[in-house]
């Protein structure tokens, strides 16, 4: 039997045209004379849907799209993702769910077994579990089919059974997994390990697709997966595109090596993808970006055209009295290495202007940090109206490192429709920019040398406000990915008036980053939705003080 595992690219809620790019791929596996199709966890209308699932009409919908493939399978097999509901049960009656088509008719559907609710999932808020499995009777083999988090028990041990191991139990020749499982650094690796762990111990070969594609800031890496009944890896779908790979059970089972891409590369095909997925899904074909000759503009700037191409990027820069001949000569040497549109917009008659109208209200008060954000916003502002006249979408350019601290400014910098880098560190900043320019410069030199500062006083660095980013990142990487507190991260030898500073920075920001525009996540804790802290909140370790003692 050759069987397509489909990593599919779905729009969250577009069923119409879900279900047209699904026929048009099973009308190009039937001419390849393919036995079955397999499409990833809510293929039908998109992961995660989130609160649509709260409308009726989108439940109908989602449901009555699956008669549109009936037809189709009766010349080839179809298996895929949808919602499913039990109009029996009143209140939660939704399940995450998985039909399996054959002959012009539906032969079975599976329930998801596992639920995750941590990070950006929040299935239990929509969703019932089941406590059965599915097995299916396809051409004289048993296939256990299974959902998602339903192959990950054994990492994730919180749940009350294991669907695998309940599956196992009852004969079957193959597993399939239909998944829809987030990018994030290192994780296909761990994916990898998972499903050959998962065939060895179960000796039976393991058959996993995921989605592929971004939805809003949720990056799916694709890339299928076939392991033997040893765990043998035997077969591996390209990822970040939308692919299918053939899986043939009558072929002898050869194992194949591991061809793992460089992580920084990794990063930066999965921000691109990220960056394309979310431009084009919610209709806009050009962006526009403030250069501002350092780095993070750069790199933004990189990324955009990989996503989009350089006809489609648009380069700002809006220098002021305190920018340096040198950041605006990198800004528009960077344009001309991309062959992008650059537009030059000084800033300073605006600012004067400012400055001019405020003066009574600021009278003997010295220059501090509101003239400094009255450049950025200024800045902001032009990016907005430039937007708003040509239909571009603004990309934000700062990194995880100053939106982790505040050091930015809302309505700012922080003004924009999707923050590319917001979950890459400043350190990782350095490294993908060095992997950009591994063959031939393309980020001027000049942009990763130069001392960080965001040129909004004489003589400023970054290092003025922060500390060293090495040092810096170190301890953001673990308070905010590892959820150490300040004794442990202490303990790794920082020095604790450091590590406290960072720490306050970090909690006092919250309400910056709650009014930030949506981010890429490519890391295991990323800001926005899969992390949810209160603004007001005043948490302190009870090993810091004594309640009893302070009355």
């Amino acid at each position: 039997m050759k069987i397509a595992l489909v990593s599919f690219n779905p729009v969250v809620g577009d069923i119409y045209n879900n279900i047209k790019s699904i026929l048009k791929i099973l009308d190009e596996l039937i001419s390849k004379k393919v036995d079955m199709a397999v499409f990833p966890e809510l293929a039908v209308c998109g992961y995660p849907p989130k609160d649509l699932l709260d409308k009726p009409s989108f439940i109908n919908d989602n449901r009555q799209a699956v008669e549109y493939l009936m037809p189709v399978s009766e010349k080839i097999k179809i298996i895929v993702g949808f919602v499913d509901i039990d109009k029996t049960i009143k209140g939660k009656n939704l399940y995450n769910s998985a039909v399996y088509l054959d002959g012009g008719e539906i032969k079975s559907v599976s329930h998801k077994c596992l639920l995750p609710t941590y990070d950006v999932f929040d299935e239990d808020r929509y969703f019932l579990p089941s406590e059965k499995v599915t097995v299916l009777k396809i051409d004289n083999k048993t296939f256990g089919l299974s959902i998602c988090e339903d192959l990950w028990f054994e990492l994730t041990p919180k749940y009350k059974f294991d669907p695998i191991k309940k599956l196992s139990e009852t004969g079957i020749d193959y597993l399939i997994n239909i998944s829809s499982s987030p990018y994030e650094e290192e994780k296909f690796e761990k994916r990898l390990d998972l499903v050959t762990s998962v065939a060895g111990k179960i000796g039976v070969p393991v058959l996993y697709v995921n989605q592929v594609g971004a939805n809003d800031g949720v990056i799916f890496d694709g890339g299928a997966i076939v392991a033997d009944p040893k765990g043998n890896l035997i077969a591996c779908g390209e990822r970040f595109k939308e692919q299918y790979l053939i899986f043939d059970t009558e072929l002898p089972y050869v194992p194949i090596e591991r061809n793992l891409i460089d992580p920084d590369d990794e990063v930066i095909e999965a921000l691109a993808l990220g960056l394309r997925d979310y431009t084009h899904k919610t209709g806009f074909k050009k962006v526009v970006l403030g250069l501002s000759g350092g780095i993070d503009s750069a790199l933004t700037a990189v990324i955009a055209v990989k996503a989009l191409g350089n006809n489609n990027v648009i380069g700002v820069s809006m220098p002021s009295r305190f920018s340096s001949d040198g950041s605006k000569s990198d800004a528009e040497k960077l344009a001309g290495n991309l062959k992008i549109d650059f537009l030059t917009i000084p800033i300073e008659p605006l600012f004067a202007q400012y400055i001019d109208t405020l003066s009574a209200a600021f009278k003997n008060k010295p220059w501090d940090i509101a003239e400094e954000n009255i450049q950025a916003r200024i800045r902001g502002n032009i990016l907005m109206a430039l937007a708003n006249k040509h239909g571009w979408m603004v990309l934000s350019t700062g990194n995880k490192s100053e939106l982790a601290v505040g050091y930015c400014t809302l309505y700012g910098d922080m003004c924009g429709g999707v923050a590319v880098i917001s979950d890459v560190f400043k350190t990782k900043v350095y490294k993908l920019a060095q992997a950009i320019n591994r063959n031939r410069e393309i980020i001027p030199v000049e942009s990763i040398i130069k001392v960080p500062s965001a040129e909004l006083r004489h003589n400023q660095t970054d290092q003025d406000s922060l500390p060293e980013y090495a040092l810096l990142d170190s301890i953001l990487k673990s308070y905010i990915e590892e959820y150490k507190g300040v004794e442990k991260i202490v303990g790794m030898g920082y020095d604790k008036e450091t590590v406290l500073k960072v720490v306050q920075m970090v909690d006092r920001s919250e309400y910056k980053r709650k009014q930030a525009c949506l981010g890429l996540k490519v890391s295991v804790k990323a800001f926005g939705e899969g992390r949810r802290i209160p603004i007001v909140q005043n948490y302190v370790p009870l090993d810091h003080c004594n309640p009893l003692t302070e009355r």
